[in-house]
């Protein structure tokens, strides 16, 4: 059998913090599995600071299907984590299912990348005290009200977690996350 990567997403996902980690697992030759508050097609959005301008600029992106809703996942079958950024995660946080799989990984030190908003995620569900991340800058206080250190930088490890502020830092954070999860999968 295949190893299963979890990468839930939520409407307003950012497309490239979302697609490149699917295609990265499946250049592997694991399963990236996208998982939902349902099982439905949700919209990506592209986010970029255009020049001259001060915050972000989001623009409709792709859509991706998600294969499983959160309800339905055993996070025990997956050998990692994948949060993604964009806007999704305001309200992918709330949902309890997935606060219960992000434990999840946590407390059995499985593999776990975020990026960008990806933030509020693992703040919520309270993983992050007196650990380092790296996130976007406008969600610095997410990370330091939750006793976590915001960090600056496009690569940011500690202990299973890895993390990278925006779809910038892919090519940086996401190589490591890999090597991270091939270490899981050999044991």
């Amino acid at each position: 059998m295949k190893p299963k990567i979890l990468i839930p997403i939520g409407d307003a996902a950012e497309a490239l913090d979302t697609v490149y980690p699917i295609w990265r697992v499946i250049e592997e030759g694991w399963d990236a599995v996208v998982a939902g508050p349902e099982k439905r097609v949700y919209h990506l959005v592209m986010h970029e600071i255009p020049p001259g301008w001060d915050i972000t600029r989001e623009s409709p992106s792709y859509h991706w299907a998600a294969d499983i809703a959160l309800r339905d996942v055993n996070p025990e079958e997956y050998a990692g984590l994948f949060l993604t950024g964009g806007r999704a995660p305001e309200y992918t946080r709330y949902d309890p299912d997935l606060m219960r799989c992000t434990r999840h990984f946590f407390d059995a030190r499985k593999p776990v990348a975020v990026v960008c908003h990806g933030a509020e995620i693992v703040a919520t569900a309270d993983v992050i005290r007196g650990r380092r991340l790296a996130t976007v800058a406008k969600c610095r206080f997410d990370v330091e009200i939750c006793g976590g250190t915001y960090v600056n930088d496009r690569c940011v490890r500690d202990g299973n977690m890895v993390s990278g502020r925006t779809w910038h830092d892919n090519p940086y954070f996401v190589g490591e996350w890999i090597r991270m999860l091939k270490e899981q999968i050999a044991k």
